[in-house]
């Protein structure tokens, strides 16, 4: 663990290679696991604002599923997270002809229709932000549908904190990603004296 401010950082940030490799996994953090993607306030107030321009790029389920549950749902340990369609995918997800996951959120970004691109845990993803009293805590999410993308990093020498840098930044800061990066370099500089 590192502590950067006030945020923990777990070793696996500067350790694990990490590029997404949607073409191989086709999305399926977007459907898999037993709860939607973790919501921050401000989220919540972007999905209000700009629901009515996400809302075309969504699948009737799911917009029938934002209609029963409403925009965000609360998950059983208390958290804010998306609405999941039948414990299956995120209800803000819809499918490409090659059967691909896309984020209707994204897509409404991409078009020019918001200028919110989408939910922070998203694009953080596969790490994982924990904000708790005095403190802020980041982990990497392990999961074995993101293998094709640790085999992508490990291939290109990317490191998840080196893929995220934009989104880490867009949350944190750009002095606090500077920080890490120092941290990253003493680390790399320390193996290579010991020779390993």
């Amino acid at each position: 663990m590192i502590k950067i401010d006030d945020v923990i950082v777990s070793d696996e940030v500067l350790e694990k290679k990490f590029i997404c490799d949607i073409n191989s996994c086709k999305g399926q953090c977007c459907v898999k696991g037993d709860a939607g993607a973790p919501l921050e306030k401000e989220d919540i107030k972007k999905l209000k604002k700009n629901y009515k321009h996400i809302k075309p790029y969504m699948t009737k389920k799911g917009i029938d599923e934002v209609e029963k549950m409403g925009l965000y749902v609360r998950g059983l340990d208390g958290d804010l997270e998306t609405p999941i369609i039948n414990g299956k995918e995120c209800a803000y997800a819809f499918f490409d002809e090659k059967g691909v996951a896309l984020c209707s959120i994204q897509k409404s970004f991409e078009d020019k229709k918001i200028n919110w691109e989408k939910p922070t845990s998203c694009s953080l993803y596969p790490l994982r932000v924990k904000k708790y009293n005095s403190f802020t805590a980041i982990n990497y999410h392990n999961w074995s549908i993101c293998k094709s993308a640790c085999r992508l990093g490990e291939k290109n020498k990317v490191y998840v904190f080196q893929f995220l840098k934009k989104s880490i930044i867009k949350k944190f800061g750009s002095g606090w990603y500077k920080k890490l990066e120092e941290i990253f370099r003493k680390k790399i500089n320390q193996k290579n004296q010991k020779g390993y």
